[in-house]
């Protein structure tokens, strides 16, 4: 009986992490700026990213040393997700947090509306770190340059501010190469399989 009990609670913990993980995900990160942001604000905070990834402070960062950043940063979120479910801050979460939870997210519709995902991932992440483990470590003097050459790139006006109606057409435009991208791709034929050797 009380290994079922402790079965259940360890699953009902389990269903609230994964319901709560987008909306955790959300609320850990970084607010993203809504009015201007200056040239120095925008790469501060990229390299700022960069050197926190630097484990053995080299000036580049590793694919490896890229992973175990996010791994860290996957497991601070997970102990904050618990952290708010565990409302009296006992170490456990009861019946009565999980409902509470449970009740305070109702009506706000489907994980994927609330974060205005278009569908699923599909290994990206992955992809991602295969990319950049094939460019081998980022240089983070270099990745300054390429900070502010794309700061530059969503400065229209030119004046080292940008706004967020600039910031929102760049992302417009990324998102249509992006879309011209996987459109091509899924209309090249699949490679022809190579003859077998007899």
């Amino acid at each position: 009986m009380t290994k079922t009990i402790v079965i259940g609670g360890m699953v009902a913990v389990t269903f609230a992490a994964l319901a709560g993980g987008v909306m955790a995900q959300q609320a850990n990160r970084p607010a993203r700026p809504q009015a201007e942001m200056t040239r120095a604000a925008f790469v501060d905070a990229r390299i700022a990213r960069l050197t926190a990834a630097d484990a053995n402070n080299d000036g580049t960062v590793t694919a490896e040393e890229h992973q175990a950043a996010r791994r860290a940063k996957r497991a601070e979120r997970s102990d904050s997700r618990f952290d708010r479910m565990d409302a009296n801050g006992d170490g456990s979460i009861s019946r009565a947090e999980f409902d509470a939870l449970r009740e305070a997210r109702a009506g706000r519709g489907s994980r994927s509306e609330r974060a205005g995902m278009r569908g699923p991932r599909d290994g990206r992440s992955g992809e991602r770190a295969a990319r950049m483990a094939d460019r081998g470590p980022v240089v983070i003097a270099e990745a300054r340059t390429k900070a502010e050459q794309a700061f530059a790139r969503m400065d229209a006006d030119g004046n080292g501010v940008v706004t967020a109606a600039e910031r929102q057409a760049v992302r417009g435009e990324r998102r249509a190469r992006m879309t011209e991208r996987r459109a091509a791709r899924q209309a090249a034929p699949a490679p022809a399989a190579a003859p077998m050797a007899e």
